[in-house]
C-alpha cells in the first residue's frame, strides 16, 4: 500500500495497475450485466454477478462495476475528484484554513474586514511569544509531573496564529495577481506612450527639415530667374540702342 501511495506521488507516476482489466472480454462482460439487471440506477457492486454470468467464462472475482465510468454527477455532488493520489476541486477555489482542518481566527467571509481580526492575531503573537520566552527561562517541571510543559502549549497557539496569519495572506494572493497585472499593463501604456511621443517628435523634426529645405530651393529658383531676366534686358537694350545709330548714320549719309 505504501509502495502504491509513493507511485500514485511520483512525478512521473505509472499507469493504475487495474488498466490491465479493461479488456474486450471484461467489457462484454459488463455490458452483459447491465442487460441482465435491466435497472440502469441499481448498483451494480452490489449485484451477485457470477450468478447473472454464470453462462459465461472467464467472469473475474473482482466487481465489474469497477470499469464503469466515472459518475460526473456524483463528482459535481461532492464537488471533487481524485487524480493521481491528489484531491482537485471542481471549481477552482482556495480552501479556507477552516477547511483545512485548521482553526481560523478570522471571518471567513472575504467581503467582511478582516484588519481588526489580524491585528488582534498580530498582538497575541507577540504576547504568546513573550510568554514563550518566561516559560522557558522557567524552572522546569518535576519529572513525575505529567502537566504539559508550558512553553509546548504557548509553541502550539504560536504555530495556530502563524496558520492564520499565512492563510490571510494566501487569500490575498488573487489580489496581488490583480494588483501586479494593473501595474504590469499601465508600464505597457506609458511605454507605448513614450515611444509614440518620440516618433511624433521625429515626424515634426522631419517637417521642420523639409520645410527649409523647401525655401532654400524656391529662393535659389527666384535669385536664377532674376539673374536671366536682368541679362536678358541688358542684351535687349544694347541691340537697341545699335539700330538706332545706324539709322541716324544712315540718314547723315548724302
Amino acid at each position: 500500500m505504501d509502495e502504491e501511495e509513493a507511485e500514485l506521488r511520483s512525478p512521473f507516476p505509472s499507469p493504475p495497475s487495474h488498466y490491465n482489466n479493461y479488456t474486450s472480454h471484461n467489457l462484454k462482460l459488463l455490458t452483459l450485466l447491465k442487460e441482465r439487471v435491466g435497472d440502469q440506477n441499481a448498483d451494480l457492486g452490489i449485484v451477485d454477478q457470477h450468478e447473472l454470468l454464470s453462462d459465461q467464462t472467464d467472469v473475474p472475482t473482482w466487481s465489474l462495476a469497477q470499469l464503469e465510468k466515472p459518475r460526473v454527477d456524483w463528482v459535481l455532488e461532492e464537488g471533487h475528484y481524485s487524480v493521481f493520489g491528489d484531491t482537485w476541486f471542481v471549481k477552482e477555489t482556495i480552501p479556507s484554513l477552516a477547511e483545512l482542518g485548521g482553526h481560523q481566527l478570522y471571518p471567513p467571509d472575504p467581503s467582511v474586514d478582516r484588519r481588526p481580526a489580524l491585528l488582534a492575531v498580530l498582538r497575541s503573537l507577540l504576547v504568546t511569544y513573550s510568554n514563550l520566552t518566561n516559560a522557558i527561562v522557567a524552572p522546569p517541571p518535576p519529572p513525575s509531573s505529567s502537566a504539559q510543559p508550558e512553553w509546548q502549549r504557548q509553541l502550539e497557539w504560536i504555530t495556530i496564529l502563524a496558520q492564520n496569519l499565512m492563510a490571510a495572506a494566501n487569500d490575498l494572493r488573487p489580489v496581488q495577481a490583480r494588483g501586479n497585472l494593473e501595474l504590469m499593463m499601465q508600464r505597457q501604456l506609458e511605454l507605448r506612450r513614450e515611444e509614440t511621443k518620440n516618433i511624433h517628435s521625429q515626424c515634426d523634426t522631419l517637417e521642420a527639415r523639409l520645410l527649409e529645405l523647401r525655401s532654400s530651393a524656391q529662393e535659389m529658383a527666384g535669385s536664377d530667374q532674376r539673374l536671366t531676366t536682368k541679362s536678358s534686358s541688358s542684351q535687349t537694350s544694347t541691340a537697341n540702342v545699335s539700330l538706332e545709330d545706324m539709322l541716324r548714320w544712315a540718314e547723315e549719309v548724302p
